[in-house]
Formats: C-alpha cells, sequence, structure tokens
C-alpha cells in the first residue's frame, strides 16, 4: 500500500509517497507544474523514474506517463460517460486499464478487463488529506501512481477552470 496527500497540486510542492509502514519510498516534484502540468517522480537518490504531463493539444484531458524515459500510458477522460467520471489507462498493447468508482473522492478501483488492478481510498486512513493506493501484486506501482497523480492533475484543472468560470 502507497500513501499519497490529497490536494499536493494547489500549493505545488513536493511530497513523499510512503508505504504501509510510513517509510518513504517515492518523491513526487511538485515544484516543475507548469503549462504542462507536469510532475516527476524520484526514487530515493533522487533520480527520476517515471513523469507525468499533459498533453497541451488534445479533445479531452489526456496525461502522458513516462517510465524511464519511456512512455508507458496515456491517462484520458472517456468522452460519454453520464453520471459518472471514468478515465481510461491507454498501455501499448490490448491491456487498457480502467479508472472507475468515486473519483473525486479518492474511493475508486482501476481494472483491467474485469479484473482489480489497484483500489485508492482514503477510508482506509485515519490521516486527513491522505488517501491510500493498493497495488495488486505483479502489477507496476509506478504506472500505477503515474495515473493516479494524472487523475488528480485532471481533477484539479477541472475545478480550477471552474472557479475561474464562476468569477467571471
Amino acid at each position: 500500500m502507497y500513501v499519497i496527500r490529497e490536494k499536493f497540486f494547489s500549493i505545488g510542492d513536493d511530497f513523499d509517497v510512503l508505504d504501509a509502514n510510513g517509510a518513504k519510498v517515492l518523491h513526487v516534484d511538485g515544484k516543475v507544474l507548469s503549462v504542462r502540468d507536469k510532475v516527476v517522480i524520484e526514487d530515493l537518490s533522487g533520480e527520476e523514474v517515471a513523469s507525468v504531463h499533459r498533453h497541451l493539444v488534445s479533445l479531452r484531458p489526456t496525461y502522458e506517463i513516462r517510465i524511464g524515459g519511456e512512455k508507458a500510458a496515456e491517462v484520458k477522460k472517456k468522452l460519454f460517460t453520464p453520471f459518472r467520471e471514468k478515465f481510461t489507462i491507454d498501455v501499448p498493447g490490448p491491456d487498457d486499464l480502467e479508472m472507475k468508482g468515486d473519483l473525486l473522492d479518492h474511493e475508486y478501483v482501476i481494472e483491467r478487463g474485469g479484473s482489480r488492478v489497484a483500489e485508492v481510498s482514503k477510508r482506509w486512513l485515519t490521516i486527513r488529506d491522505t488517501y491510500a493506493v493498493e497495488v495488486a501484486p505483479g502489477e507496476n506501482p509506478l504506472l500505477v501512481i503515474g495515473a493516479v497523480l494524472a487523475l488528480d492533475l485532471a481533477l484539479e484543472r477541472e475545478e480550477k477552470k471552474k472557479e475561474k468560470k464562476d468569477k467571471d
């Protein structure tokens, strides 16, 4: 299980991803947030192991996950999902994943062909403004964490757009 602090993008600072025992396992550099909404995931030695950035030109919110410098997936909002937010994690080949559930409240699952790959939940933790990411054995935690961060970037961006629209 991994522990991630909620709403870190609004602050734009760095933060650590912890394991179930509270030990630091990854560092997320939030200072590189830019026009492209990019974050860098680093290992404990400070080396970049993955990154997430927004595509500037796309019909719907699309974020690219790179692991070890290679494109690993694109996280895209599904266009026609009435009453529910759904995002797909488009990986090379036929094994795409889908994020579904209550995405705004961090209570959702990531599935591949109906099988659970990961679960994201706030209910497992008593620490305020944090949520847990449980990754199934054999799955790539960097891909899952990258997808979760991409979703957070997309939701934060939508929230900022809505706030700006309300002000106008």
